[in-house]
C-alpha cells in the first residue's frame, strides 16, 4: 500500500507539516470569508479533503458538514481512467438551494473536483471550491487555493504508512 511520502523516485516534493496545515486552513478559510461567500454546508471530498474540511468548518463557524467519496488515485502517480463516486452517497434532497463549499486537499487533474461540482450543481446547489494546493494542469480552477505547485505533495496525514497491529 503506497502513501504520499513513499514517492522515493521523486526529487521535488512539497512537504506540509501539521503546523503548516493549521496555518493554511486558517488562511484558506479567511479567503473564503473575505470573498463574501457564506457557505451553509462544507462538503469534503473523501479522503483527502476530510481533514481540511473539518478544520475549515471550525474556522468558518459552519456547523453542517458532509463528505462525498470519490476514488481516483490508486497509487503514487497512478489513477483510474475516470474518478468514481463510491457509496454512501450524499442526501441529495437536502442539497437543493444550499450554498456549499466543496473542500479537497489538491486539484491535480481537476477531474475529481469537476465531477463533484457538476453533481452538486445538478441538484440545485450554489457551489464554490477550496483546495490547499492547485496544480497547473488542473482542468477546474478552484475558487480558493492556498498554494499553487507542480511538485508532489506530502501531507502530514499521509506522510507515514498506515499503522499495523503491533506484534
Amino acid at each position: 500500500m503506497a502513501y504520499h511520502a513513499d514517492a522515493t523516485d521523486l526529487t521535488d516534493k512539497e512537504i506540509l507539516t501539521w503546523e503548516g496545515f493549521g496555518d493554511a486552513a486558517r488562511e484558506l478559510s479567511q479567503a473564503v470569508v473575505d470573498s463574501g461567500f457564506e457557505a451553509q454546508t462544507i462538503i469534503a471530498v473523501a479522503r483527502g479533503g476530510l481533514t481540511l474540511a473539518g478544520a475549515m468548518t471550525y474556522a468558518m463557524g459552519v456547523k453542517l458538514t458532509d463528505a462525498i467519496n470519490v476514488e481516483f488515485y490508486t497509487d503514487v502517480n497512478e489513477t483510474l481512467p475516470d474518478p468514481v463516486l463510491l457509496a454512501p452517497m450524499l442526501d441529495t434532497d437536502a442539497i437543493a438551494g444550499q450554498r456549499i463549499l466543496v473542500v479537497d486537499d489538491v486539484a491535480d487533474s481537476g477531474r475529481t473536483l469537476g465531477l463533484v461540482i457538476k453533481l452538486l450543481r445538478g441538484f440545485g446547489a450554489e457551489v464554490r471550491s477550496a483546495v490547499l494546493y492547485s496544480k497547473p494542469r488542473t482542468i477546474v480552477a478552484p475558487d480558493f487555493v492556498w498554494k499553487a505547485t507542480d511538485d508532489w505533495i506530502v501531507f502530514p496525514w499521509s506522510a507515514q504508512p498506515p499503522v499495523t497491529k503491533e506484534q
